[in-house]
């Protein structure tokens, strides 16, 4: 018997760049996606949340998580302030009924902010029912050279969160085992950037499937522990020659998901 999952799939809108926030809404829709991840980024209409709330009633498609504007482009979006970030990032959340706001660990030349994060990623999420789910990062690597670019750590399981975010072109990236991060982030996994990579030093966000991450296994084991939090596909489209490709990439993702959540069981090495 086929066990019906209970994770909802979303779309993260950055999945769709570089069309619009708008474009990441019709296209859900259209093919079937339970709901939408929105990345708060320099498109105005990320940042506004009577624009979302149109688009998600219009289309029918909630929006299940908002991710913090965390990148080097959005520096001065919502503020220069990372706190103010991110209780922006939990009011959106919280008016628009989404479950999950998604925030990076600081850069680590955010010296005041990093010492003082895993404290306040608590009180924040004490204050709400919203949750913080910090997401894995990876070292920047240049040729033999590498960098720790984030603080306290790349890697959230060595501090104390409540909530996690796996991302697997992040796993990729940082050369990580997925699927022993996911066993260290246990019950604490609340979220999911579903996406695949070969271990290059860029963040490749690949298709899932056309890397070598074990997203089928992840995805898998995921549905045999009931996972009942968010897969969101989180994949680079920017290649793609037309618009109708664009589609048939992340309608490939969708597909590869759900079959792979709906798996019976999951047994390690399989």
């Amino acid at each position: 018997m086929v066990r019906i999952p209970d994770a909802k799939v979303a779309l993260s809108t950055a999945s769709v760049y570089p069309e619009s926030t708008a474009t990441a809404f019709e296209i859900a829709a259209r093919l079937g996606y339970d709901g939408v991840e929105v990345m708060v980024w320099t498109d105005p209409v990320s940042q506004d949340i009577e624009a979302l709330r149109r688009l998600s009633d219009y289309h029918g498609v909630p929006v299940l998580a908002v991710h913090a504007p965390c990148l080097l482009i959005t520096q001065r979006v919502w503020s220069t302030d990372p706190w103010v970030k991110l209780q922006r990032a939990r009011s959106a959340a919280e008016k628009l009924g989404a479950s999950t706001v998604v925030v990076h660990p600081p850069f680590r030349w955010q010296r005041s902010y990093a010492r003082e994060f895993v404290r306040g990623v608590w009180r924040m999420e004490n204050e709400t029912d919203v949750k913080f789910a910090v997401e894995n990062m990876y070292p920047w690597r240049y040729r033999d050279r590498e960098m720790l670019a984030y603080a306290p750590d790349w890697d959230p399981t060595n501090d104390d969160y409540r909530h996690f975010t796996v991302d697997l072109s992040h796993t990729a990236t940082a050369r990580n085992d997925a699927l022993e991060m996911v066993e260290r982030m246990g019950d604490r996994l609340a979220h999911v950037h579903l996406a695949d990579g070969n271990g290059s030093a860029k963040d490749e966000h690949l298709v899932p499937g056309r890397g070598s991450q074990p997203c089928s296994d992840v995805l898998e084991r995921l549905a045999a522990g009931g996972f009942d939090g968010h897969v969101v596909v989180e994949v680079n489209t920017r290649r793609a020659m037309s618009a109708a490709e664009r589609e048939a990439d992340l309608a490939e993702a969708l597909a590869f998901t759900r079959l792979h959540l709906a798996s019976p069981t999951w047994v390690p090495g399989s």
